[in-house]
């Protein structure tokens, strides 16, 4: 499999997810104020996991592809901008198409805020930093808004699976 193939869709389905549910706790009375929410004391918001899932996209292709990606350091107050935000990051991922992106065995250089530095393949970027870290982010958010009592449930974190289905139900 590609590196394509490995990102672009899993990023692009997962981002709906997140608006979906995004959706799904305004439909149950959440409002604005849920953005603040955190599950403890030491752990980010609801808004920051968001900025976080709507950059990590960017910031990987940019390091895949050489396509220009500038992070959002700011959160966003409401859940519309959040939403907004999601938005932005599926269109900039549809414009990527698989021959833009560096050889599976490219050097990655990943510099974190704190100093340190990790070298690795592409390939090995994406399996052991780029998508386990999206998907942190994303599994907190959901569980944030599991913690305010939205009534999620795994088909909202992988609703577009019913796709694949061929007997059974989702209920």
């Amino acid at each position: 499999m590609n590196l394509y193939d490995q990102t672009i869709p899993a990023y692009r389905q997962m981002l709906k997810s997140a608006s979906g549910m995004l959706d799904k706790a305004v439909s149950h009375g959440c409002n604005d104020s849920v953005m603040e929410a955190k599950l403890a004391e030491d752990m980010h918001s609801l808004a920051v996991q968001i900025r976080f899932v709507s950059n990590m996209p960017g910031e990987a292709m940019q390091r895949l592809t050489g396509k220009p990606y500038v992070s959002s350091d700011g959160d966003d107050a409401t859940i519309a901008a959040a939403k907004a935000r999601l938005a932005a990051a599926d269109e900039y991922l549809a414009a990527i198409s698989p021959d833009q992106f560096v050889a599976d065995d490219s050097a990655t250089v990943l510099d974190l805020p704190n100093g340190m530095q990790f070298t690795m393949t592409a390939e090995q970027y994406v399996r052991d930093w780029a998508l386990p870290q999206f998907y942190f982010h994303l599994t907190t958010a959901y569980a944030i808004l599991r913690h305010k009592g939205v009534p999620l449930g795994k088909a909202d974190y992988v609703p577009y699976i019913v796709r694949y289905m061929t007997g059974g139900s989702m209920g």
